[in-house]
């Protein structure tokens, strides 16, 4: 909304005349501790989340105490976010807290939210912007009577916590999720004993096998350069390659003749396998179960199961499971800034393995965590852009 066309009983004020601006002011670094000693302390917009900060240091110099309720803005590299203070806080050079006078300051906080690249602007400096308090006491802002600011901070609060009330059921199930898995890879389905192994405990009726003799190929992508223009076949790279699965909201393209699209188009079920990256990233697989036509980067293995004797599903989950991940990369080869995996030796690499009635069982039971995880994500998005459509 532009000053112009705001309803004719909204006022245009300046910050500094209806607010009280405190700006933030740095105490000796040999008063900070992170055991809780003094009162939170916030140097700048690091400890920020979407609504209130999350403090981990502490400070016993009480220099400038921002109120409880007031908002915090960061005012420096970078300049405009904000926060909603839920107690009082120490606030160091890297902010500001701003308070109404009279008024609602949730509304403010939404206000200010929404006013963020206007403040921006406001900022000077080529490398590291930063803004002062004449600059924040000049910003302009429209402000309606105190009802209307109470009902539209109360529109606005209840779409967020909507969606951080999603937020904290993904947290959840992606925790039983995590646990299932333990659960289910380490004791299987039926609850029968376990038995030792050269990789450790499994159920009983359960293998050990290299995953050679499950696999019937392995395959390195495409190393050809390629494009954001939509121009040819979606390639997929290791950012695509996320919880497990395959996601297409980021794509390059290249472009191909018929027989590099038949040799490297992936079938629905293949298993992806990022083999060199960062020793964070290596190891990282996802499931392939996306309609069209679609080929695979060369820093990605694909996996072609054995269909009577692995399914695909098991085999992605198992390989996302914390501790195959943490044996993956110890088995990853570290060079000078990125590690790597080949397929040679991913073939090697030995598996627990039941029968392939009891993959199926613990494929299907993820898959349905994994559909209710998807529906929940989409519902937190969904909010997410009705509170940005409604802020606007």
């Amino acid at each position: 909304m532009s000053m112009a066309s705001l309803p004719k009983h909204w006022k245009v004020v300046r910050l500094g005349d209806v607010c009280n601006i405190i700006m933030g002011q740095s105490p000796p670094s040999t008063t900070y501790n992170d055991e809780g000693v003094g009162m939170p302390f916030l140097q700048g917009k690091a400890e920020f989340t979407e609504l209130s900060p999350i403090p981990t240091k502490y400070c016993t110099t009480q220099l400038k105490i921002a109120p409880k309720g007031s908002v915090l803005m960061s005012v420096r590299a970078p300049v405009g976010n904000v926060n909603l203070g839920d107690r009082e806080y120490i606030i160091g050079r890297g902010l500001t807290s701003i308070s109404l006078k009279y008024g609602n300051n949730r509304f403010l906080f939404y206000l200010l939210l929404h006013n963020k690249k206007g403040i921006e602007a406001k900022g000077y400096g080529s490398t590291f912007k930063s803004i002062n308090k004449a600059a924040i006491n000049d910003f302009q802002i429209a402000l309606p009577p105190l009802p209307e600011q109470r009902a539209i901070a109360h529109v606005l609060q209840t779409i967020q916590e909507a969606k951080a009330a999603r937020q904290r059921e993904l947290t959840l199930e992606r925790e039983r999720k995590a646990a299932l898995m333990d659960h289910l890879f380490s004791y299987g389905t039926k609850g029968e004993p376990r038995k030792e192994t050269e990789i450790g405990e499994i159920p009983e009726s359960w293998e050990v096998i290299r995953l050679e003799n499950v696999l019937e190929n392995t395959q390195y992508g495409l190393s050809a350069k390629a494009n954001l223009k939509r121009q040819g076949y979606p390639l997929l790279r290791m950012n695509n390659l996320v919880d497990g699965l395959v996601d297409i909201s980021d794509l390059k393209y290249i472009q191909l003749d018929k027989e590099e699209l038949e040799k490297f188009r992936l079938s629905k079920g293949d298993v992806l396998f990022n083999r060199t990256n960062s020793f964070e990233l290596v190891g990282k697989t996802g499931l392939f179960d996306k309609e069209g036509d679609y080929v695979f980067a060369s820093y990605l293995i694909r996996l072609v199961t054995d269909a009577q004797r692995l399914n695909s599903y098991f085999l992605s989950f198992y390989f996302n499971w914390v501790p195959i991940q943490i044996e993956l990369k110890r088995l990853s080869f570290r060079g000078a800034g990125q590690s790597n995996i080949s397929a040679s030796k991913l073939k090697m690499f030995k598996i627990r393995l039941p029968s392939f009635f009891e993959q199926q069982q613990i494929a299907e039971v993820l898959c349905a965590f994994d559909t209710k995880i998807a529906a929940l994500e989409q519902e937190a998005e969904r909010l997410d852009e009705l509170f940005h459509a409604m802020l606007d």
